[in-house]
Order: C-alpha cells, then structure tokens, then sequence
C-alpha cells in the first residue's frame, strides 16, 4: 500500500512533471484539449497565447538566432576570402622584388597599402655585410633584440612605451601596436622585428587572434633570409 506520509515529505515536482512529459510523448495526444486550455505569458506584450502559439514563438526565435548565425557566417566568410586575396597580393610582392636591399622597406609598405595598417616599420640584425649600411639596420639597442628575442609569439596591445615605437614616422600616434618577431624558426633568436601601429586602441590588443600575424612573420622571415650572412 501507498505510504501516505511518503509522498508528504517528497512531494512532486517541477523536474518530475517535466521528466514525465518529457518521457511521455503521447500526454498531449490523450489529452489533446490541454494544447488549447493551457495559457501562457507571451515575452512579446505580456499577453496569454496558448502552448501552441508559444511553441510556434519558440520555433520563430529560434529560426532567427539561426539566421543570424548563418548571416554572420556568410560575413566572416566573405572577410576571410578578402583577407585571403590580400595575403596573396603581398606574398607575390616579396617574390617579385628582384634587389634583397629593398625587402625589408617593400614588407612594410604593402603591409600598410594591402591591410590599411596606419604604420609600419621594420629593422633587421644580423645582416650580411653588404646591407649594414641600410636605414633598416640601424638604432637596434641590444634591450630591443633581447625584447625581441623573449617573444614566443607577437605582442598585440597597448604602447606602453616601447623603444621600437620611435622607429616609427610618427610615434605619438601609435595607440596600439604589434611587435612581431622575425626568426628562422620558433627556436631561433630573432633577426627583425616588424612594427605595426594604429592610433586606434582596440587595432591591436590583447585578445585578439595573432595566427595571421604569425602568417605574415613566417613569410616575412623567408623572404629577409636573402639579407643574412
């Protein structure tokens, strides 16, 4: 027999009516009239809808959220496709320029014209002896090759003040700034770095995304590897 006090002491609950419908799927079909009876409050106006209207509401947000999300598939696809094409226009610049003593000037300045970067500079070390003359090998502190060095992977926030912000045309506009580290490989002591600037301080900053940055290091390394001894 049924324990009275039992089922005082654990009474029913919200979980166990919700488990119920849950596992028992033909409810409503035996008690079909409920659908019309039971009201709700509609998040739209504070109105009572039936459980079939709430359920074609769901269904609405639902297939919108969906929308969106495809939507913003299709933009971040299409920025992707764009971002692609430029990385192919710049690539193909550093293989078409022919004389190794304008690269390090030629990287920066597509940087700035296929990316709309406000700022870019680079300086190299380490350099055959044919090229320490350049601009681009000079005012390289050993704080800032050691700095340089240290990077396992490029810095992206705001310029606190960094040494290398002054090689820049003009250094008091550089809000944000990316210190990528130019290397052989991820072992090797760095021997450049590449500066991007922008007086914009969300540009470059701390949680954004730095695999095209790295991208953009790896293909600038191989192509300075022509300016090393």
């Amino acid at each position: 027999m049924k324990n009275f006090n039992q089922d005082v002491m654990n009474p029913i609950t919200e979980d166990d009516i919700a488990n119920y419908l849950s596992n028992t799927p033909d409810f409503f079909e035996r008690h079909a009239q409920l659908l019309g009876q039971v009201q709700l409050t509609s998040p739209h106006g504070n109105r009572a809808v039936s459980l079939q209207e709430r359920q074609a509401e769901m269904l609405r947000e639902k297939i919108k959220a969906l929308e969106h999300r495809i939507m913003d598939m299709v933009r971040h696809g299409t920025e992707n496709g764009v971002t692609a094409d430029r990385l192919q226009r710049w690539t193909r610049a550093l293989l078409t320029t022919r004389d190794p003593r304008r690269l390090p000037t030629e990287i920066a300045a597509q940087l700035q014209d296929l990316f709309l970067v406000p700022q870019a500079v680079i300086k190299v070390w380490d350099c055959d002896s044919a090229y320490q003359g350049e601009p681009y090998t000079q005012s390289v502190s050993d704080d800032v090759k050691t700095l340089v060095t240290s990077l396992t992977a490029p810095y992206c926030g705001l310029n606190s003040g960094f040494e290398a912000a002054n090689w820049l045309a003009e250094p008091q506009a550089a809000v944000s700034i990316a210190l990528i580290p130019l290397r052989d490989s991820a072992e090797s002591p760095a021997f450049g770095l590449l500066v991007l600037a922008s007086p914009d301080a969300q540009r470059y900053n701390a949680e954004m995304g730095t695999d095209f940055l790295e991208r953009i290091a790896e293909l600038a390394s191989s192509a300075l590897s022509r300016l090393r001894s």
